[in-house]
């Protein structure tokens, strides 16, 4: 469980295949900043396509105002990146 309270700044990284996550806004007002930053997958998407940041940037903007300050504060790690295995 994380709490990202309200106007503080705040990044995550999806280190395993098979992560499943659940966000719960309160208030519920940051559904359309995920409509208009994501892309559904499919039973074809094979593999995750490279992230739009200007897209998820934008969203943000548009849908609540949200201020992306940056890139993450972590290095960009690939599937076969050994160091994921790092707990």
């Amino acid at each position: 469980m994380v709490v990202a309270p309200r106007g503080v700044p705040h990044a995550f990284m999806v280190v395993s295949d098979t992560a499943r996550m659940l966000c719960l806004h309160t208030p519920g007002c940051c559904e359309a900043f995920y409509w208009d930053a994501s892309e559904p997958t499919t039973a074809d998407t094979a593999a995750p396509g490279v992230v739009d940041f200007d897209r998820v940037r934008a969203s943000a903007q548009h849908n609540g105002g949200i201020d992306l300050i940056g890139p993450p504060p972590f290095p960009t790690l690939m599937p076969s990146d050994p160091s994921r295995d790092v707990a």
